[in-house]
């Protein structure tokens, strides 16, 4: 009888151990992607403060980690600035998405939806025109097909309801909102970027559109 409850001592015994065994692992994991979230984070606003040639170890300290921690999760400048453009676009994806969701629900008017996310993503895209370049020059391989490629699906059926409703320009496509992001001013005063987007403006919408601000 005694051995029985030796027995299970032991099994209640390797249970626990296992058990917290796993907690830990589970805990440790969760930091990482606190940490590497907040060094993503930190990274974007310091890139877009003081440019790229930020230092890693003032990167760190805004996130609030090692300089250690940071190397483990992003080993030189490059693959942090990779992400960091991968972040970007991720967010640009999500920001399309969301706003054909609300077009489709019947929320907002597809030609508003449209200017709005296109002034979004033209900022964005200029905070990230620098990270991207120098992660490329440092030989970094900067991914981001499938959210480039969400995006290009919601722009697109953006443009087609705009099109079909009259609030668009009819022979708009989404590779002119491509040209449109290529071409912008990012390096540019607010004053200029903001006169830029006035001046194209005009240019993106149908006559539906046009009358119905005219009213």
């Amino acid at each position: 009888m005694a051995r029985v409850t030796h027995g299970a001592v032991d099994r209640d015994r390797t249970v626990t151990e296992v058990s917290g065994a796993a907690s830990e692992r589970s805990a440790r994991r969760a930091d990482a992607v606190r940490n590497r979230a907040s060094i993503l984070e930190a990274a974007k606003q310091l890139v877009t403060e003081q440019g790229t040639e930020v230092a890693m170890g003032e990167i760190a300290r805004a996130a609030g980690v090692a300089v250690g921690t940071l190397y483990r999760h992003f080993p030189n400048k490059a693959d942090l600035l990779a992400a960091v453009v991968s972040e970007y676009v991720e967010a640009l994806a999500d920001d399309a998405q969301g706003a054909w969701e609300r077009v489709e629900a019947g929320r907002s008017d597809v030609d508003q939806e449209l200017l709005g996310f296109l002034e979004r993503a033209l900022e964005m895209i200029a905070r990230s025109h620098a990270a991207k370049s120098v992660a490329q020059a440092l030989g970094a391989e900067v991914e981001y097909a499938e959210p480039e490629s969400r995006a290009t699906e919601a722009l697109g059926r953006l443009v087609e309801a705009g099109r079909a409703s009259g609030r668009l320009r009819r022979d708009l496509t989404v590779s002119d909102l491509y040209i449109l992001m290529v071409f912008y001013p990012g390096d540019g005063s607010v004053e200029v970027r903001r006169r830029w987007l006035e001046l194209i403006r005009p240019g993106l919408l149908g006559r539906a559109s046009s009358d119905s601000q005219r009213v």
